[in-house]
This record gives structure tokens, sequence and C-alpha cells, in this order.
């Protein structure tokens, strides 16, 4: 017996059967989630979860616009921006 033996046959293997599928998954729909409500889902077309040949999961964005590179950008920096004010404000409450 060799101890390739042991190991499960590459056929059998499915990416589903491990957590990083389900976290890149569970990210994917939070990002996907968050694109629908600021009208750019169809400006991401290839957004999908994916597990590599490693067993590692990602979450994969594509090709896009560069209006809709802009758009995300002003989302972030706004996002920075409310979050920068909140935490001076809590701090000023403290």
């Amino acid at each position: 017996m060799t101890s390739d033996e042991n190991l499960p046959d590459a056929a059998s293997w499915s990416p589903i059967d491990t957590s990083a599928w389900y976290e890149a998954r569970d990210a994917t729909a939070l990002l996907r989630d968050v694109l629908i409500a600021a009208d750019l889902a169809e400006h991401l077309p290839y957004l999908r979860a994916d597990v590599n040949a490693f067993g590692h999961g990602f979450v994969e964005l594509g090709r896009t616009t560069p209006a809709a590179v802009k758009r995300i950008a002003s989302l972030i920096a706004l996002g920075l921006a409310d979050g920068e004010r909140s935490s001076s404000t809590h701090h000023e409450s403290s």
C-alpha cells in the first residue's frame, strides 16, 4: 500500500465540500446584494465565487467599465468618510 492510496481520488473531490467554497460564495452574495442596491449589478457580469486547485476560495470580480469603477470608488470613499465621521463622533462623546 502506497501513501497515495490514502488520498482522495481527484475525480471525487468537490470544491463545495470545503468551507472555503462557502466563504467565497457568501462574500460574493454580499457584494452582489450591494451592487444591486447601487444599480451596478449589470456592470460586473463576471462576478463569481470559486475555489482554486489548492482549495483556496476566492471571489472573481472580472472586467468592468471605467464608469462603473469610478462609481464603485466614489461609494467606497463615501463609506470611508461616513465611517470616519462616526468614529470621530464616537470619540468626542466618550
